[in-house]
């Protein structure tokens, strides 16, 4: 059932699809970085970076070599296996691009290698396979190659306005999830029972992929990661709730930590220091500021209250057509906010043995601030 705060019109809206020209933009945009930065072009895999500037995504992972070619002064190309032409046509953004396919039996590095500079540094998206890289280097050995997290780590990082739309319907979609989640049992009942009812919501509220629902009760809560296992859930546990996954395409990515009965008084202060802690670094967020000074900020508030040996994660994550992504919220990241960019601000304090608690919201850099995209409570929640 939707409930009364999020009504079921604004749940199951659908945003206006991306078009040719969004996508020829964000090449065009991904040629002139990689010029700015010194590289010769932009070699993209299948994967979040293509779906970004494509809309194009294979049906099935394949060994068969399929790259996005972007270079500055030049038409983007994406090369792509013959059986899979059909389908990479038929992509958005394949209005905006040429497609130069090659045939089993053939040298798919003969085919791409005219695309390049023989002698440039190329950024290569994270998760192109070894083997196509390796090809492509003993095709042109005089090329060379760096991962688009160092070479271009904000590439995908300022969101749009249609972008923001979809991030907010997630972050709304989460928000729904979790009023839900806390009216449903937990004492009695396994940490996978409440695992299936946050990934069942989230798909009620619209959710196409269910990527984590993290659910660590007791001691569970002090390791951040926690998978939801067949730990019982007690009468008197601290539960860590993290969940999250993809609507319309985009991220939302959400923490809260519950308490079945009432906490104790310790339990009641770590959960204070969190959430001053979530609340300093979101007051941190404003143009300009370096990501490192938002961790600085929420690691602070933890440290002075001596728990500071216990926060023992950065304090944020990028998110958009994925859920992890650049920038992140951590000392030595000296990358300005810029509008549009958005990630996660997400303190925690974990007892080792004992118990966790982390609380987490998505925020968006604005012109003269912050806005959060998660709005429920950060009160501690007590459940039954």
């Amino acid at each position: 059932m939707f409930s009364s705060e999020y009504p079921e019109d604004r749940m199951t809206a659908t945003p206006a699809p991306f078009t040719a020209d969004d996508y020829k933009a964000r090449m065009e945009r991904a040629a002139r970085s990689a010029a700015e930065a010194g590289l010769a072009g932009v070699l993209v895999a299948p994967g979040p970076d293509m779906v970004w500037l494509t809309g194009y995504s294979p049906t099935a992972d394949t060994e068969r070599l399929t790259m996005l070619v972007l270079a500055p002064g030049r038409d983007p190309v994406l090369v792509v296996p013959t059986l899979e032409a059909p389908d990479a046509a038929k992509a958005v953004g394949a209005d905006a691009l040429t497609l130069r396919d090659w045939t089993d039996g053939k040298d798919p590095y003969a085919v791409t290698a005219p695309l390049l500079d023989v002698t440039g540094r190329f950024g290569v998206s994270d998760n192109a396979w070894a083997m196509h890289l390796l090809g492509l280097q003993k095709t042109l050995p005089d090329t060379s190659y760096a991962s688009l997290t160092e070479a271009l780590p904000m590439l995908r990082a300022v969101k749009d306005a249609a972008e923001l739309e979809r991030l907010t319907a997630a972050g709304e979609a989460a928000d729904a999830t979790y009023e839900e989640i806390k009216k449903v049992p937990f004492a009695g009942r396994r940490e996978t029972d409440v695992a299936r009812d946050l990934a069942g919501l989230l798909r009620q509220f619209g959710h196409s992929q269910v990527d984590f629902t993290v659910v660590g009760s007791g001691p569970n809560g002090a390791n951040p990661h926690h998978e939801a296992g067949e730990r019982v859930i007690e009468n008197g546990d601290m539960v860590v709730l993290d969940f999250g996954g993809l609507k319309h395409g985009y991220g939302s990515d959400t923490s809260r930590t519950v308490h079945v009965g009432e906490p104790t008084a310790e339990e009641q202060r770590v959960h204070d220091v969190v959430r001053e802690a979530q609340a300093a670094g979101c007051a941190a967020v404003r143009p300009g500021v370096a990501c490192q000074d938002v961790d600085r900020a929420a690691r602070a508030v933890i440290t002075e209250f001596g728990y500071g040996q216990y926060f023992i994660h950065r304090t944020g994550h990028g998110i958009g057509v994925t859920t992890h992504e650049p920038p992140y919220m951590i000392e030595g990241e000296e990358q300005p906010l810029v509008p549009g960019m958005c990630f996660s601000v997400e303190p925690g304090i974990y007892l080792p043995g004992r118990f966790g608690v982390r609380i987490e919201d998505i925020v968006t850099v604005t012109e003269d601030g912050v806005r959060r995209l998660n709005s429920t409570s950060r009160d501690m929640a007590i459940v039954s």
